[in-house]
């Protein structure tokens, strides 16, 4: 995949592995440009994804220990991925991995107050 532009091939070799309506969605997420990384001034990032019905925390990756590789603060994440067991992940996470990848994250410096007034009203 190049730095801008997803091709239908990809989308092809993706869509093997999520529906093809989760892709769509999540690309739509990415050309819209509503996955957002804050990095502190430490370096650790932090993603929302502002949704249709809200604004949701993600972190794409987790340690090995946890039950799924990422989390998303949304009800889809919770139903389909943690209580079902139905997908891998839901659009906000599946964007937020393809827009670090394809390097289409909005990105923002905060400060280390900020980003803990980020994580606190979560």
């Amino acid at each position: 995949m190049s730095a801008s532009v997803v091709s239908e091939e990809a989308v092809q070799r993706l869509s093997f592995f999520f529906p093809r309506s989760l892709l769509l969605a999540a690309l739509d997420l990415i050309d819209r440009a509503c996955v957002v990384k804050y990095v502190s001034p430490w370096g650790r990032p932090y993603f929302q994804v502002i949704g249709s019905t809200g604004t949701y925390t993600v972190f794409p990756q987790l340690p090995l220990s946890s039950r799924a590789p990422a989390f998303c603060s949304c009800p889809a994440f919770s139903y389909s991925v943690l209580i079902t067991d139905s997908q891998l992940m839901c659009k906000h996470v599946l964007a937020t991995c393809l827009a670090e990848r394809l390097a289409r994250c909005v990105e923002r410096q905060v400060s280390s107050n900020d980003f803990v007034s980020l994580l606190a009203r979560q």
